[in-house]
């Protein structure tokens, strides 16, 4: 018999649902993105969609999964709406695409938390050689498969959660941790500066698309995940409230962690912030550039503070990975009544699969390294990690536009009110309801066709 579980308590689906969405994408997608999109002038763009387009959303999301109970593909069905499955399909493509990629990133943390450990700074010196060694990159990256599907078979409060409660305190104190240390480097405050200081002519499709991109990754919307842990909340907790929770989480988390990086790469360019914009953007820029930084500290200090920084990289991705995975795990718990262990094996395995060729798209194979460049994208890793981001926007206009036009407001009302005493006469409820009726949909329909242009056909139209 399948068993679905659930939270302990609303502390625990808030460190869940805050642990899917911290992760690789704030300490490592987040600086880059910020590096390439013009520093502060991205950082501002990212933060305005967080609140007026991502929460809205987040908030959607949690709802018609504690309504229904159900994964991101039943939840539809039980609304009633089996038409619109669709959607949750879609978000459940969206989180096996995803994790495909993301396992393999994940990998090269743990790798490099191993290497650093042993005083192999050399590894970012030749970043190409360790990500063509596909027999020591995939062993990483099973490993951390392993890890993942380890914790989403002891369930939702024995695995999710618990590990939550311990990786997420533990996360913030590693990342403050290296943000007090990095601010007493020489040239800090020239990263610092380049990180908060807005040049508003900078602001561009690309800022623009970059920045929604991002904001959708790292909260973890439109791929089912919300919905998934939605489903495993108590209908006596506030979704309002949670869902600020989990934003400001993620918002400042992503936040510290470039204050964290920003100084660093600074004091390593002498203060020259503008190579960040040139060679030294891009994935590499925590894999290649951070490493020289702790290079300088000495064999011993040195040493250390890289394994410590990418021991708490691969804690951020494990955070994430888990959540990924519970996704379709879950919709083989309830559509397809499989006993959750053997649901965790068979999904982890395919999952693990369907990324080989990202594993081999970073210089083990010229196929997957070089026939698949876009405008936006120079491997099948980078096309793939681009398609995925597309589906997000279109999953979260698909989503509210859902939940206000075929749902209907008044039921996702009566859903948000269980648990908020006295919403129904709040100014939050008018908010909410003028976000996913006008804003969201009109504004996510049009950065959706922005992006995609931009990303795919290399047509920039702002």
């Amino acid at each position: 018999m399948a068993t679905r579980g659930s939270f302990s308590n609303r502390l625990g689906f808030v460190l869940a649902a805050a642990g899917s969405a911290v992760g690789l994408g704030n300490i490592w997608k987040f600086p880059f993105e910020v590096a390439l999109g013009g520093g502060a002038a991205f950082v501002l763009m990212y933060l305005l969609f967080c609140f007026l387009l991502c929460f809205p959303v987040m908030v959607t999301e949690v709802t018609i999964g504690r309504k229904t109970q159900k994964n991101p593909v039943g939840a539809f069905t039980a609304l009633g709406f089996k038409n619109w499955r669709f959607i949750g399909v879609l978000g459940l493509v969206a989180g096996v695409v995803i994790l495909s990629f993301y396992n393999v990133i994940a990998g090269w943390a743990f790798g490099y938390f191993v290497e650093m450990a042993s005083g192999n700074f050399a590894v970012s010196q030749n970043f190409g050689a360790f990500t063509s060694d596909w027999v020591k990159v995939g062993l990483y990256a099973i490993v951390f498969m392993f890890f993942t599907a380890f914790f989403v078979s002891k369930g939702v409060s024995g695995g999710i959660e618990r590990l939550a409660k311990i990786l997420m305190p533990s996360l913030i104190v590693m990342i403050l941790i290296l943000v007090g240390y990095s601010f007493t480097l020489p040239n800090a405050m020239e990263g610092v500066k380049f990180y908060l200081i807005p040049d508003v002519s900078a602001i561009n499709i690309g800022t623009i698309g970059g920045a929604l991109r991002q904001a959708f990754f790292s909260l973890s919307l439109g791929m089912g995940a919300l919905i998934t842990y939605g489903s495993y909340l108590s209908k006596n907790d506030n979704i309002v409230s949670s869902s600020a929770f989990i934003t400001l989480a993620d918002v400042g988390i992503a936040f510290i962690a470039g204050l964290m990086i920003f100084p660093l790469v600074a004091y390593n360019n002498g203060g020259d912030m503008s190579m960040v914009q040139s060679d030294q953007a891009g994935p590499g820029l925590i894999f290649i550039t951070l490493p020289g930084v702790f290079e300088t500290l000495g064999p011993g200090l040195g040493a250390f503070i890289g394994a410590f920084f990418f021991l708490l990289l691969s804690f951020a991705a494990l955070t994430s990975t888990v959540s990924l995975l519970e996704v379709p795990v879950s919709y083989a718990v309830d559509e397809l009544r499989m006993r959750r262990k053997p649901a965790v094996i068979v999904v982890a395995i395919i999952i693990f699969v369907v990324g080989i060729p990202s594993l081999l798209a970073n210089g083990a194979s010229d196929f997957f390294g070089t026939a698949f460049k876009l405008p936006r994208s120079s491997d099948f890793l980078s096309l793939v990690a681009g398609l995925a981001d597309i589906m997000l926007l279109f999953g979260g206009f698909l989503i509210v536009s859902f939940a206000a036009f075929i749902w209907k407001k008044h039921n996702l009302h009566e859903e948000i009110a269980s648990g908020y005493e006295g919403y129904e006469n709040t100014f939050v409820k008018k908010g909410i309801s003028f976000l996913i009726t006008f804003l969201c949909p009109f504004i996510l329909a049009i950065l959706f066709v922005l992006v995609l242009l931009d990303n795919f056909f290399g047509i920039a139209l702002i």
